[in-house]
């Protein structure tokens, strides 16, 4: 292969981008449309978070198939199906009238797309294309899931000049109609399909780059491991970062998703101010994702551990939030909280690669996804919930801060450093 010619891995993981873009638009818009469907139906705002706590678990109990699916079967066609279900999902939503309508269309059908097109298999499959530069890899896509929540403004934009279903029939149909061809034409498994090894491959062999901290005993058995979901499970390493899922991208991040433009609208914002703060944490998140990055070369938990706690920092901004009287300070918070929260899935799913990485890294990583169904269910739901029974986003706030406080514990706990590092001394 001549120098000149661009690595396809990163054709692979622009089309990964694509795909987290538009599959993740279908779940980050609900945080416009779930006003919307409360105000014209009078559904309390617990029942209504059920329709989004319901695609959460859905789409963590199929999770662990949809990330053996892409070992089984070509990986292109896995993407493809999932980007049609969800397309049909999300414009089936436009024909709803009642919750069970909503749950069998967005609940179950479009989580059950987003699960096979969704972070499992795309990470499982660009695991196999970058090493060297995993967390760069993990970084971008994680981008393109912030990214998707600016999708709310555009959202917010029809549903204001058109109605709510028809901006669910633009979300289903951009996802089926885009993003499911360009996974057939682009996604190949490895660089084998393609019928090269690249120098970027054969760079990334060398996993004990000059200057990377020294393994201990232990570090160098468990790296010559091949895991199975089986031998993973019995290590205290795994549980922690189930633990970390279900507390991360379980808990935080799904509450923020579905709740978020609720806690501008009822400190005295209008909509597309609201969806407009949203937007600007989505940007933040994706620039979040790609400075994740330098856990690359600082170290899992060293870049890690501080961000977490900045993060809570920018999060207990919310308590001084009691009207719109400081439109600054949603500001604030969005930049700093998208900035700070960005970089925590990105080096999660960094870490865990680097000690789990092998033939079963798409089941284990999976199983992991279902950590992170348990607390996305429970999440938004009881956020709901709690403002039901408060009429403050108080406890929330809380939940959010101490969750994050507790998963910059357990990395540090987890110490990924001492067993497969990360980073130069």
């Amino acid at each position: 292969m001549s120098n000149k010619r661009i690595y396809y891995g990163w054709v692979v993981l622009a089309v990964g981008f694509l795909t987290m873009l538009g599959g993740y638009a279908c779940r980050n818009t609900f945080s416009v449309f779930y006003p919307a469907i409360v105000d014209e139906f009078g559904w309390t705002r617990g029942n209504t978070a059920l329709i989004f706590s319901l695609n959460v678990f859905v789409y963590g109990l199929v999770a662990p198939v949809a990330g053996s699916l892409v070992d089984r079967f070509k990986p292109q066609y896995v993407l493809a199906t999932g980007a049609i279900f969800m397309g049909i999902g999300m414009a089936g939503c436009s024909l709803a009238n009642a919750p069970w309508q909503f749950y069998a269309l967005y609940g179950v059908l479009a989580a059950i797309g987003l699960s096979m097109a969704g972070f499992a298999p795309i990470a499982a499959l660009i695991a196999n294309w970058f090493m060297r530069r995993r967390a760069l890899a993990f970084g971008i896509l994680g981008a393109g899931f912030g990214i998707s929540l600016i999708f709310a403004s555009g959202a917010q934009y029809i549903i204001s000049a058109f109605g709510w279903r028809s901006a669910y029939i633009a979300v289903g149909l951009f996802v089926a109609l885009v993003v499911a061809p360009t996974c057939v034409a682009f996604v190949r498994r490895s660089p084998r399909d393609k019928g090269l090894v690249s120098e970027e491959v054969a760079a990334e062999k060398t996993t004990d780059a000059v200057g990377a901290p020294e393994l201990t005993a232990k570090g160098h058995t468990w790296r010559r491991t091949d895991w199975t979901l089986r031998d993973a499970i019995r290590t205290r390493q795994y549980w922690l970062f189930f633990a970390m899922f279900i507390l991360s991208v379980g808990i935080v991040e799904q509450v923020a998703i579905s709740h978020q433009v609720y806690f501008y609208l009822d400190a005295g914002y209008g909509p597309m101010r609201a969806a407009t703060f949203y937007g600007v944490f989505g940007i933040c998140f994706a620039i979040g994702n790609i400075a994740g990055a330098l856990s690359d070369t600082m170290g899992r938990e060293r870049f890690f551990v501080p961000t977490c706690l900045v993060c809570a920092g920018f999060v207990a901004l919310y308590f001084l939030m009691q009207d719109a009287s400081t439109p600054w300070l949603p500001i604030l918070i969005s930049i700093g909280f998208g900035l700070c929260f960005g970089a925590v899935p990105c080096v999660l799913n960094a870490a865990l690669a680097d000690l789990f990485h092998g033939r079963h890294y798409g089941k284990i990583l999976g199983t992991m996804i279902m950590g992170f169904a348990i607390g996305g269910t429970v999440g938004p739901w009881l956020a709901g919930y709690l403002y039901d029974v408060t009429g403050t986003h108080t406890s929330i706030y809380v939940v959010i801060i101490v969750s994050l406080i507790a998963i910059a514990a357990m990395m540090w706990l987890a110490a990924p450093r001492k067993l497969s590092p990360v980073g130069r001394e």
